[in-house]
This record gives structure tokens, sequence and C-alpha cells, in this order.
């Protein structure tokens, strides 16, 4: 049955979200139209491209491809060109003796036949470049958009298109692990996975950082600022070629290794990619490809962000899905990333991109005349076609939740770890890259500052400073990791309480590497109280994965005490007490559980492994009483120390 006022069916499951939450029963139509827009271009594509998985693997005819018997079949999408010819180091630079025909809305397409001995006439490794004859009669030297491999040479500002067609390319060994039940994502950047003041590399991160990676018990890696981007210090979202891994770091190859080898360790990798906006360079970008203002983009102010000084995709534009499309499902398997994390997100689907936008919640901010659902429906092409084709494949929308700061309302901790909607997953992170950069500090450097410099020795004295900051430091980490979603992040480095931000050369650091690294040594010198917030980490995520509480219902929040800070909650069959409070402990406090028993301690903050004052005894035994307590009919009777979290198991309830 069609919907009122729509073509095609009803929105599946509509019915089921509107009885879960009723107060979404005013915007019907509007899921009904943008179900029903949805439908139709999924529709369109299946008629006029022979379906979504042809029309989704455009990236091996478009660009420069070599055919089996060593012929190039090139292809380009330039609706304002006059003329579109392809030049390089095969034909001597000569800008007219290879011209593309023009096909059917704005396509062009040029075969080259191979060479008398079969090779290619195109070698691998060498330079090209598409010329435009613009409509005004100049000649634009461009890059494809659908170019694979771009490298800035020492003494060039702007990237060359280099061919990339080896005669042995790597060859994937290991399938990607299956489908995770719970998330524990380390989010990295190749570049500084180092201590060493220079761009690190993929072959360093494949046999540095991965084996660092499992050996703290993270199960996912999400890989920034892989798509090229021109400007190093834009941390990858500035992409000037979506379909090139970035050079700086290495070929494609190398790429394609380490996420191998990251398989080969049960770790699942996800793309950060950029869909939200484009670099405005012309010369190595896709602004002003075929000459006109818009080609990919709105044309007017319509096609730049205001803020980010960057161009705008038009997502109601057919080659613009084809695009976007088929570039997730290049990275999917050309590269074998497991899934994608969306950026910008919020920037996508409003008009106004959400700048100067506070938003309350309130339901009708989601579905008002603000809303692009041209980009909406892009997102949902896009997430329906990688289930599709790759149901093990993990989509993330720009991650929302966040403790940020140094906030000690006990109510307001758990309202922000817990305040979303039922059955909506979401990731949970403490920090995560933004809080590391120029302008802010991580979390540690918030807690300690500049005593890091000084007292994190184990030979120095402990400070109140490093004590108050090692402790409140793995507190934070754990709370948001076991209340706060369906899944968890950490910055690379921020797992040990990196010091300082992190900040790209630039003009305005006199290109300085300083903070472009992250200095692993420092939790590697066990003269150093970095490692104790590692061990704790690494402890923190071999719990979850034996306990599974990413994967398990909500907790039941039995107490956020504001004057004894106090926050204590049942999840996945663990008892989690916390106590904030500076000074005081608490013997004898009463705490509510579910589940009668007897109560032993599986972790806490204060081991002395973990940096702590080792006030609690592991063997200690704490035995339930049938005697109600917040609104649990049972309750146990604990030793809780000050400024410490602690994990209890039921050993009466099998596991």
């Amino acid at each position: 049955m069609a919907a009122s006022g729509t073509q095609g069916p009803l929105a599946p499951k509509l019915p089921e979200l509107l009885e879960r939450d009723p107060y979404l029963a005013p915007f019907e139509q509007d899921f009904q139209r943008r179900y029903a827009l949805f439908y139709k271009r999924l529709k369109s594509i299946d008629d006029n491209e022979g379906g979504l998985n042809k029309f989704s693997k455009s990236y091996k005819s478009f660009g420069v491809n070599q055919f089996v018997d060593g012929g190039v079949y090139c292809k380009e999408w330039a609706p304002g060109a006059e003329a579109v010819f392809l030049t390089g180091d095969f034909n001597g630079w000569n800008p007219f003796s290879h011209p593309y025909k023009k096909m059917d809305y704005g396509k062009w397409e040029l075969f080259i036949p191979p060479g008398q001995d079969g090779f290619s006439p195109v070698p691998h490794g060498s330079k090209l470049k598409v010329v435009i004859r613009a409509q005004n009669g100049e000649l634009l030297y461009r890059i494809s958009p659908w170019a694979r491999y771009v490298v800035r040479y020492e003494d060039k500002v702007n990237y060359d298109w280099v061919h990339w067609n080896p005669p042995q390319t790597y060859i994937r060994r290991h399938h990607s692990p299956k489908k995770l039940k719970s998330l524990r994502i380390y989010e990295s950047h190749v570049g500084i996975a180092s201590p060493e003041g220079k761009i690190a590399s993929y072959k360093n991160f494949t046999y540095n950082v991965l084996p660092r990676i499992r050996d703290l018990g993270y199960n996912c890696i999400q890989l920034m600022a892989v798509m090229e981007h021109a400007y190093y210090a834009s941390f990858g979202y500035q992409v000037t070629s979506f379909f090139a891994a970035s050079s700086r770091y290495g070929t494609p190859d190398d790429l394609k290794e380490l996420i191998d080898v990251a398989h080969s360790m049960g770790l699942t990798v996800l793309l950060d990619v950029v869909h939200s906006h484009a670099s405005k360079n012309s010369e190595d970008g896709l602004n002003k490809f075929d000459g006109t203002d818009s080609c990919f983009f709105h044309s007017g102010p319509r096609g730049t962000h205001q803020v980010w000084d960057s161009r705008l995709f038009d997502y109601a534009n057919w080659e613009v899905l084809r695009f976007l499309l088929s570039n997730l499902r290049m990275w999917i398997e050309d590269y074998g990333f497991d899934g994608f994390r969306f950026d910008g997100v919020t920037s996508m689907l409003y008009h106004d991109h959400g700048i100067g936008k506070e938003f309350s919640g309130d339901y009708n901010e989601y579905f008002g005349l603000d809303v692009d659902e041209d980009a909406l429906c892009y997102l949902m092409l896009a997430n329906h076609m990688i289930n599709f084709l790759h149901p093990d494949c993990i989509t993330i929308a720009e991650i929302i939740k966040e403790l940020k700061d140094e906030d000690w309302n006990m109510g307001n901790i758990v309202y922000t770890l817990t305040n979303r909607r039922y059955d909506e997953k979401y990731i949970a992170y403490a920090e995560s890259h933004d809080q590391a950069l120029v302008g802010d500090k991580t979390l540690a450097f918030r807690l300690m500052d500049a005593e890091m410099y000084t007292n994190m020795s184990v030979f120095t004295p402990l400070t109140p400073v490093i004590d108050r900051g090692i402790q409140l430091h793995k507190m934070i980490r754990l709370i948001t990791h076991t209340l706060g979603g369906d899944g968890y992040l950490n910055f690379m480095g921020n797992e040990f309480g990196h010091p300082e931000w992190l900040d790209f050369p630039r003009k305005g650091n006199n290109e300085s590497f300083h903070y472009a690294r992250r200095q692993f040594n420092l939790t590697d010198d066990h003269l150093l109280r970095y490692k104790f917030l590692n061990e704790f980490d690494r402890d923190m995520n071999k719990l979850e994965e034996k306990f599974g509480w990413l994967a398990s219902p909500p907790a039941f929040v039995s107490e956020k005490h504001e004057s004894n800070k106090v926050i204590a909650y049942e999840r996945a069959g663990l008892l989690f007490i916390f106590n904030f409070h500076p000074y005081e402990s608490y013997v004898d406090y009463r705490v509510g559980v579910e589940v009668p028993g007897k109560y032993k301690i599986l972790m806490d903050s204060d081991a002395s492994e973990y940096g702590g004052h080792q006030r609690l005894d592991h063997n200690t035994e704490y035995f339930s009483e049938e005697y109600p307590h917040n609104c649990r009919p049972n309750s146990v009777m604990v030793y809780i120390p000050s400024r410490v979290a602690i994990v209890l198991q039921n050993m009466d309830v099998p596991q």
C-alpha cells in the first residue's frame, strides 16, 4: 500500500517506530516523504543504470583503467567542457593528440589501444593530466576526479597524478573479521603515529602501531586522513583526491598491507570518510574541474561552506551520487576497509550546516525546512548500498556523545552518558582527536597541565595534581566505556595520557613537527607514570571483551548521589561503583543490586599496577542482603575509597 501523497511502498518498520516513540507521530508524513524520495532514486538507478551494484562499480570504468589486452579506457564527466583530452609522459605531453569522444549527459570517453608488444600505452608510474577546454576557450590541466594515486614532489606546490598500475599488486591474504558485537575503536592518524618529528608511514603503522592496538584490547581501528588531501594540517578534512590513498605515507599497496595485517590480528578497520565537503583546490582537486563553478558542487553561495572555506556537493546530481557511492565501494573492495565513519554529517543534513546552531533535541529540529533531504537521501542510499553488498560492514555517523570536561556534577555525568533514544546505537568517548587539537587540551593535560613535564617520573614525589589527574583520568574513561553507549572510542595516545596537544606543521608554528607525533616511548619507559594509565586502559578493554557490556542493554543506574559524589549502576551482570569525592572514603556503603549473591572485585582503579593507592583487597567477599535499596530488591555493603572506580561480579551467577 502506498503512503498518502507519496509514490512507492510505506517506510519499513515505521509503525513499530511510532509505537515505540509516540512523540514522532506528528512527523509520520516526513518519514514517508523521505522514504519515497529514497525509493524513487533507488528505482531510477535500477531502471537507468542496471541497478545499484553496477552503478556503484563506476570506479572501474571512470578515470583511467586498463583492459586485460593492455588497452586503456578513459572516461570522465565534465558537463561544462567544450573538449577533453588526455596528456602525459606517454605522449610527450601533447595536449591534443588524444581527444575524448563526447557522449550523452556530459560524459566523455577515450580508448587507447595497446602497443604492438601488447603492453599498456600508459606505463605504470607515468604522469598524466586531463586537459579541459573550457567554455571560454581556456585550456585547463586537471587531475582526474577518479585518480588512484597522486604525489607531490619536493619541488612542486601541487600534486601530480601518477598512473598506478603495477605489474604485481598486493594480494590480500586474510579475510575481514566477523562483525563485532562490541566496538572498541582506536581512532588513528598514520602520519603522527611515531615519536619521531616527521610524517610516519603506512609501514610504520603496520609493524609498530598495530601490535600496540591489539595488545591494548581494541578490536577496531578508525583511520583518519587517508583520502588524499593537499594540506597536511587540515587533518585530512580538505580532501583533494577522493579515490587516492594519501601518498605522503606510502603507496596504495602499503595501505592494503596495513589493512590485511590488521585483519590477521582480528582488527576491524574503518575509514574516516569525508563526503560532506571538498577542498577548494582546482589545480589538484575537484573544484572547477570542467571550468565551471558547479560540476560536482552547487553553484553560487550554496556551493561554499562559509566556515570551512570548502566546496559543497550537490547530492541531487546523478553523477555526484555515482561518484560518492562508487568511492565508498572502491575503499571496501580495493583496499579491504570494513566500514566507514562519516564525517561532517551535521553539515550535510542542514542547509545552514549547523553553523551557530545549538541543538536542543526537539524533534522539530530534525524535520524542519532547514533539512537538506537530498543529502539525507544520499546517506540512505550509501547505507543501503553498503549493507546490501557487504552486510558485515559498519557505518557510523559523526560521533556525538561526549563527556569532554571536568564537570563533576553526578547527575550531569549520568545524564550526558545515558541521554539517548532507545534502541539507537551510540559510540561514546571521553575525548577524540578534537580534544587533542591545538587550542584545546587532552583530558590528561587538562587535569595535570604543566606538572606533566616535571612530575611523571616514578622517582619524583606523587604531587596532589598528578595523583588527582591519574585517578580521574582512569575513572572518567571507565565510566564512559561502561555507561556511555554501545561502542567506545579512543584517540591514539590518549589511552596513556598523552601530554600537550596536537598541531600539524604550518606557517604559524614554523612548520614544526614537534606536536605532530605520538610519543609512544613515554609508555614504554617503565620509570614514567604513563605506564599506569596504559595498563588500566588495556585491562578495561580486556574486561569488556570478556563480559561484553557494550553489546548489553543499557545500564540500570541505581545511584547518583550528589553530596557523596557516588555513582552506581549495573550492566552486563556487573556492578560498577564510582566515588568521585576528592577525600571522603566510605565504609559499609550500601549499594542496590538486582541479583542476590556473593560479590567480588574484578577490577579497581586504585590497584598499584594502575598507579593507585592499593586500598582495596580483592579477596574480600561482599554478600548481598535482601534489603531493598534505590529501587533494587537487594543490596550490598561495600568499602569505597575516595577517587576510586570499582567493578564487581556476582560470583553466584554463571557467566
